[in-house]
């Protein structure tokens, strides 16, 4: 097996567990590697790193798998930790629709596996792990013999390690429109079109935590996408549920999810929602409940700002909509957000709205996407409930 040997000053994130390893931080390495091989990784002084996947035209150039070095990189490798895998989801309650492989929460690094009922839809976002695709397909056929399996590698991120964007079918085709239960209710899922992998899993656990606030409430929802909240909250017996979204695509199958459900007290309209949140609070709208849940702002550390100046904005704008002792659900998909300074927004927003606000709830993605203390990428997602004043 071919050896890569680390700089004598590197981050101290490696030895604390994290498994990238920067191609700044490697000093040399074996002579003939090739991209996706398996390799030893050494730190200066030649104590043992661990082993992990190489791809030497990626910024990270090798992903780690495992610390002990007796264990062998192979098919029963990730046979046995996609095991694993399920056996935890099993033991804390995910069985129907969860996130079945979390990539570096897992130990799986680049790896996702989405399983909704009888099928699965999966992601190899870098060169290691998808030259292991066969095996994957081979796991989850074992494991769970599904109905279908699908692949949405149609990610920007791929061509950073120099793979293609590409999505179709690892099993025999299928129909991708398929409808899934949660939480006592019905929802259509569209496999091959919708975004990600199809469906937000990580925000099942906090569609359960409006249910309180929402009965008998005005709920407004912006960034509403295929309405999932919104149908939580006129369960849950909000007396009217108005949803917002910039994709007609998504309005209408949000529409199509409240006639799935029979809900005749929710309505979803195509609206861009910075522009009319400003003009219904000119207008004097009011809402007992402003559930808010948008897209990330951005993807890189060099325009954190501008996701900022975006948080703060439509949160501030969502605040002049509630009435007092009204709720705020708001949320942050970006792990370039910390808790922390998402907090320190949602302050800035309160006072320049000046309203006074009480935290209620405050939590991250739901126990299917564990977090690793020290790996950014796996802690996420935000998830706030405050009371408005």
């Amino acid at each position: 097996m071919s050896s890569v040997y680390l700089k004598r000053r590197i981050s101290h994130r490696i030895a604390s567990g994290h498994p990238w390893i920067f191609a700044n931080e490697v000093e040399k390495m074996d002579e003939g590697i090739k991209e996706g091989d398996i390799v030893e990784v050494f730190f200066y002084d030649g104590k043992f790193t661990g082993k992990g996947y190489i791809n030497p035209k990626s910024q990270i150039i090798v992903r780690l798998l495992t610390r002990n070095r007796k264990i062998e990189i192979n098919e029963e490798f990730f046979i046995k930790r996609i095991t694993q895998c399920w056996e935890y989801r099993k033991k804390i309650g995910y069985t129907e629709n969860c996130r079945l492989v979390f990539g570096e929460a897992d130990e799986l690094p680049q790896l996702i596996i989405d399983k909704f009922n009888d099928y699965f839809v999966i992601q190899t976002l870098a060169l290691g792990i998808d030259l292991w695709k066969p095996v994957i397909i081979k796991a989850i056929n074992q494991l769970f013999k599904p109905r279908g399996i699908y692949e949405r590698n149609d990610v920007p991120v791929r061509e950073l390690e120099g793979l293609p964007q590409k999505k179709g079918f690892l099993s025999e085709p299928f129909d991708t429109k398929i409808i899934i239960y949660e939480n006592d209710l019905k929802f259509y899922v569209d496999l091959e079109n919708g975004q990600k992998t199809g469906y937000f899993l990580d925000q099942q656990d906090n569609r359960r935590a409006i249910q309180h606030i929402v009965k008998d409430a005005e709920v407004l929802g912006a960034f509403t996408y295929t309405g999932t909240f919104e149908i939580h909250a006129a369960h849950y017996g909000a007396r009217s549920v108005l949803g917002i979204d910039i994709s007609e695509n998504a309005v209408e199958q949000a529409n199509q999810n409240a006639e799935l459900n029979n809900l005749q007290n929710t309505r979803f309209e195509t609206a861009n929602a910075f522009d009319v949140l400003k003009q219904w609070t000119k207008d004097g709208r009011q809402y007992d409940v402003v559930m808010l849940d948008p897209p990330a702002f951005t993807k890189s550390r060099e325009t954190i700002q501008k996701a900022i100046t975006g948080y703060k904005e439509i949160n501030l704008r969502g605040m002049k909509l509630i009435r007092p002792g009204g709720f705020l659900v708001t949320s942050s998909c970006t792990n370039l957000v910390s808790p922390e300074l998402f907090l320190q927004i949602i302050d800035m927003a309160a006072k320049d709205a000046r309203r006074k606000i009480r935290q209620v709830i405050f939590q991250t993605q739901s126990a299917d996407h564990p977090v690793i203390w020290g790996i950014e990428n796996t802690h996420y997602l935000k998830f706030l409930i405050v009371e408005v004043q």
